[in-house]
C-alpha cells in the first residue's frame, strides 16, 4: 500500500474497514491511527466514525471497525481514551450488545469482542471508571455472566505507560507539521500555523485550571 498525503481519518478508515478486505489490513488500520495523531481534533472525530462502522449490519466491517478500535487504543494515547471513555460512545457499544436496541440482530461474534475490548480496558485503564462503569452494568443486566478470557492478542495490552506529557506537545507529528507551515511562504500556511500555535497555548491555559468534576457534560448509561 502506498501512503497517501492529505487522506482523511474518514479515508484511512474505509479502507481499513471494507467489506472486501480479505483480511485485517494493517497498513490501513496504523494509517488511520497515524492520522488521529497528527490531528488536534482527531480523537472526536474518530470515536464518530468508528460508531458508525461498528454499528453495520455486515459483520466482517464490525469486526474490523473494532480491531481497529484495540489499535487506537493501543497506538493514540490519552486523548483517544478520553474518548472512549466517555459515557456517549460507551452508550454506542452498550446499544450493540443489549437486545433493548441492536442486540438481538448483531452477530454474536461482535457483541462477544465487544465484552472482551470492555473487560480488557477495564483491566489496563483503571483510571477510565466510566468503563469500568459500563462493563459491570452489562453484568449486573445479565448481559454477560462471566468475565471472558482475552485471546493473546497484543492489540488488547497498551503501551508500557510513558513520562507524562501534554497531548497537544507530545507529538513528533503535530510538530513536524507546524515546523513544515511555518517554513512555507504561503499565506494560507502561514494562518493555518497561527490558529495551531492558538490552539496548542488555549490547551496548555485551560486544562491545568478545569476540575475533574466539572469537566465533562456527558450524559449517564443508556442502561443501570
Amino acid at each position: 500500500m502506498a501512503y497517501q498525503e492529505g487522506e482523511s481519518l474518514e479515508s484511512w478508515l474505509n479502507k481499513a474497514t471494507h467489506p472486501t478486505n480479505r483480511q485485517e489490513d494493517w497498513e490501513y488500520i496504523i494509517g488511520f491511527c497515524d492520522q488521529i495523531n497528527k490531528e488536534l481534533e482527531g480523537p472526536q472525530i474518530a470515536v464518530t466514525l468508528l460508531v458508525h462502522k461498528i454499528h453495520s449490519p455486515q459483520e466482517w466491517e464490525a469486526l474490523q471497525a473494532l480491531t481497529a478500535l484495540e489499535a487506537c487504543m493501543k497506538n493514540c494515547g490519552r486523548r483517544f481514551h478520553k474518548e472512549v471513555g466517555k459515557y456517549r460512545f460507551l452508550n454506542e457499544l452498550i446499544k450493540v450488545v443489549s437486545p433493548k436496541y441492536m442486540g438481538d440482530s448483531t452477530p454474536e461474534k461482535v457483541k462477544l469482542k465487544i465484552v472482551e475490548m470492555l473487560y480488557s480496558w477495564t483491566v489496563a485503564f483503571p483510571n477510565e471508571t466510566k468503563i469500568s462503569e459500563a462493563y459491570q452494568t452489562l453484568k449486573s443486566q445479565g448481559l454477560v455472566s462471566r468475565d471472558p478470557e482475552l485471546p493473546l492478542d497484543r492489540t488488547l495490552i497498551p503501551s508500557p505507560p510513558t513520562r507524562p506529557k501534554h497531548p497537544v506537545f507530545d507529538n513528533e507529528d503535530m510538530g513536524k507539521l507546524l515546523a513544515e507551515l511555518l517554513r512555507s511562504k504561503n499565506q494560507e500556511d502561514l494562518q493555518e500555523a497561527n490558529r495551531l500555535i492558538k490552539n496548542m497555548v488555549k490547551e496548555v491555559r485551560t486544562v491545568p485550571m478545569v476540575p475533574i468534576k466539572t469537566v465533562t457534560l456527558d450524559f449517564g448509561l443508556l442502561i443501570q
